[in-house]
Formats: C-alpha cells, sequence, structure tokens
C-alpha cells in the first residue's frame, strides 16, 4: 500500500475499544470513511434512465478523498469494509502518509453494515463520517452516527441528501471539520428527520422522504409506481431536486436546515403537479391536500394496510388498524456544509496563510 501505515493490532478498531494513540507532533482526529459499493446499481435502473454508478469509480473518489483529507491535516482514516474492498483498492499505490484501520465486525453485506460502521465510529470518536452513497445509506448512516458529522458524496439513485461535488474538495471539507480547523458551529447544520411511528413507537427514520403506498408486503424495495403512493411526507423540497423531493418542491421550498416538513395527501380530485419523479420519469401527480408541520408535530398515516417507503425504498409494513403516524423530529444527524466550511477556511487563510 506504498507509503501507508497500518495501525499496530492494539490500536485495531474493535467494539468497545477506545481510539487513543499518542504520537508526538501528529494530529491524531480520526476520519471515518463508509463505502456503499451497491449503491447505484438498483432496480431503477431498469425501470428509469438513471446510470450504473460503478465501483471503479467510487475508488477513484476515495482516492481523492484521501487526497483531500491529508492536505487538511489527517493522519488517520478508519473505514467500513465491504466486498468490493472500494478503500483497500483506493489505498493501494497512493502516496499518502495516512494510518488506515479496517472496522473490524462480522459484514453482512447489507445495510446493517454501514449502521454498524457508523456506530464504531461514534464509540471511537470520529471527528467526520465521509459516506460513498445515495439517500438510503445515508438514512441507515444516520442510524448509528450519533453526532459525528456527515459529509455525504452522492453514489447513489434519487440523491438529494448527498451532495454531487468533487470528491478532493469533500476531503479537505472533512478534514477541516475533523481537526476543528473549522469549528462544527462554523461549518456543520443539524438536519432534521421524519420518524415512522407505530402504536408510539418510533420504529424507523427517513432524511428526505417518507411515502405511504397500497401496497402491503415490501417486496422490491425501490419505489417509483406513482399510483400506487396515497401520502408523502417531506422535510427537504426544491423544484431542483429529483424524486418524491420534487413533487414538494413544486409547491414550497423547504431548505435542508429549515425546521419544516411538508404531508402531501394525493388524490383524484387533487391539484396538478409535474414533477421529475425518478431520473428521465416526469410525471403528473394530483394533490388533494398540502400542510406544513413543524419539529414535533406529527401526522396520521391515513391508510391501512400499507408499506412506507423511507428514502425511496420499502421499508415499513404497517397492518390494518395499527395506529400509525409520522414525525417530524429536530434531532436529525449533523451534517457538513461544505460550501460554508471551504468558505470559513478562506476567511481563516487556513490554505493561504499571510506571507
Amino acid at each position: 500500500m506504498g507509503k501507508i501505515q497500518l495501525l499496530s493490532l492494539k490500536m485495531a478498531l474493535k467494539d468497545g475499544q477506545s481510539f487513543n494513540a499518542d504520537k508526538k507532533g501528529l494530529n491524531m482526529s480520526l476520519i471515518g470513511i463508509i463505502a456503499n459499493p451497491a449503491s447505484g446499481k438498483d432496480i431503477r435502473r431498469l425501470v428509469a434512465y438513471s446510470s450504473v454508478f460503478d465501483n471503479q469509480e467510487k475508488i477513484r473518489i476515495v482516492r481523492r478523498v484521501l487526497l483531500g483529507l491529508q492536505t487538511a491535516g489527517i493522519h488517520q482514516i478508519a473505514y467500513m469494509p465491504d466486498y468490493h474492498g472500494i478503500v483497500e483498492r483506493a489505498l493501494d499505490g497512493l502516496q499518502v502518509n495516512l494510518s488506515a484501520e479496517r472496522l473490524q465486525f462480522n459484514t453482512k453485506a447489507d445495510q446493517r453494515d454501514s449502521i454498524k460502521a457508523a456506530q464504531l465510529l461514534a464509540q471511537q470518536g470520529a471527528g467526520c463520517i465521509v459516506t460513498l452513497g445515495g439517500d438510503g445509506t445515508n438514512r441507515v448512516v444516520a442510524k448509528g452516527a450519533d453526532q459525528v458529522p456527515i459529509l455525504p458524496l452522492s453514489t447513489g439513485t434519487n440523491n438529494v441528501f448527498p451532495y454531487m461535488i468533487e470528491g478532493t474538495v469533500a476531503g479537505l471539507a472533512a478534514g477541516l471539520i475533523g481537526t476543528g480547523k473549522v469549528s462544527r458551529k462554523e461549518g456543520t447544520f443539524q438536519s432534521t428527520r421524519l420518524e415512522v411511528i407505530i402504536e408510539n413507537k418510533v420504529v424507523d427514520i427517513a432524511l428526505v422522504d417518507a411515502v405511504v403506498t397500497t401496497d402491503v408486503f415490501i417486496g422490491s424495495r425501490a419505489i417509483w409506481k406513482m399510483d400506487k403512493i396515497r401520502q408523502i411526507f417531506l422535510n427537504r423540497a426544491s423544484p431542483a431536486n429529483i424524486g418524491f423531493s420534487s413533487i414538494g418542491g413544486m409547491l414550497r421550498s423547504i431548505a435542508p436546515d429549515e425546521p419544516f416538513s411538508m404531508a402531501l395527501e394525493l388524490g383524484k380530485n387533487g391539484r396538478s403537479v409535474t414533477a421529475p419523479i425518478a431520473p428521465g420519469i416526469i410525471e403528473e401527480v394530483l394533490i388533494e391536500n398540502m400542510q406544513l408541520m413543524t419539529a414535533g408535530e406529527e401526522m396520521d398515516i391515513a391508510f391501512t394496510p400499507c408499506v412506507v417507503a423511507l428514502d425511496g425504498e420499502r421499508e415499513v409494513e404497517i397492518k390494518r388498524k395499527q395506529k400509525a403516524a409520522i414525525r417530524l423530529s429536530a434531532d436529525g444527524p449533523m451534517v457538513v456544509d461544505v460550501s460554508r466550511t471551504m468558505a470559513v477556511a478562506m476567511k481563516k487563510k487556513i490554505f493561504a496563510p499571510a506571507a
């Protein structure tokens, strides 16, 4: 792996073990990397016009992230293991002075790996987690990340939560937050989240949209057929987005850091809204009712039995006569604002010190 320094066994990241090496002269901030090898490959490549985002491109992105991290002063990373070896291949032959460690846990090759990796990184006090994936990837990372800031890079299908931004810049921004050169107050914000409540218990979350469908079973996870949708809950909305967020965005914008969400009820007698619901697919949707919710408010799921899709994938089955609702919570993940972080770095002259 070129000049990469592997941490010794006593520094291996294991459940419950602290990450506290003391190497004089080095900034010991830890950055996590969670690269989802399955993102960008779901069924929407068959039913829409989505591009396939292959793992070779993810490897190239991770290389650029690593170079940015090193320039920002990071010396240690820890990463989620995956069946394609994305981070290992990115490290191979790369001339960087980084200590790297593969997180140690039994992988399942599904979303549980991302949750577990985020939990371990939070336990080890990571300064930031860089993710490669779509809305679905970041939803599960947020479950385990606690208050560790997430810098989400877009490599998925319907990408509203993650950024379409160059990996080099992402690495610089993550490194600035991880080292504290740009504080969390200066360079991050706390997103809201949508909570699925069944019988007064939170059973799951969404970061962008929760969609109520007439399906009875989960089946294929990806959702794209509008004729099965009855309610849409959004905590981000923009006419420039793709997916369900664009539907609400044609009516009202909700910025990522705004403490509001939108509840839409669809029906045959509703107002016509035309929106890009998937790459290359633009449809007319009929909205019978639109309401705004503030943090702490909840709204009943009015159709049962049903399946609730979270950030584009069917996840939660609700049985007939079960009491269920969607609630807006202010306790969403901490997110790195890349543009703001780099602007602060410019004002502080971090990369352009006075002569």
